[in-house]
């Protein structure tokens, strides 16, 4: 599971078997309809899993993330992420 750092400051999070030449795609204009239009992307962060299920799991939940837990987690703070997911959740309720 990856996430780019675009550069329109957006991000974008995939998984894949191989995440060179993945990124490779990317950059090329040929891995997303998202990215291509954003180029140049710059790898963020990335998980590595034995699964490319548990990969794309992951990928499925991180998407969901607002932007500043997903960079909670690019900045090595995930302690921060279930306060964050707090806020978000208690200000939806106002």
């Amino acid at each position: 599971m990856y996430i780019l750092l675009c550069c329109d400051n957006s991000y974008y999070t995939g998984s894949t078997k191989d995440l060179e030449f993945r990124f490779n795609q990317h950059q090329a204009g040929e891995g997303s309809n998202y990215t291509k239009n954003r180029l140049p992307v710059k790898l963020a962060y990335f998980e590595e899993y034995d699964r490319i299920d548990f990969a794309f799991n992951r990928e499925k939940q991180v998407q969901k993330w607002s932007r500043k837990k997903k960079e909670a987690l690019i900045s090595g703070e995930s302690h921060l992420i279930p306060q964050l997911a707090k806020k978000i959740f208690k200000n939806k309720e106002k």
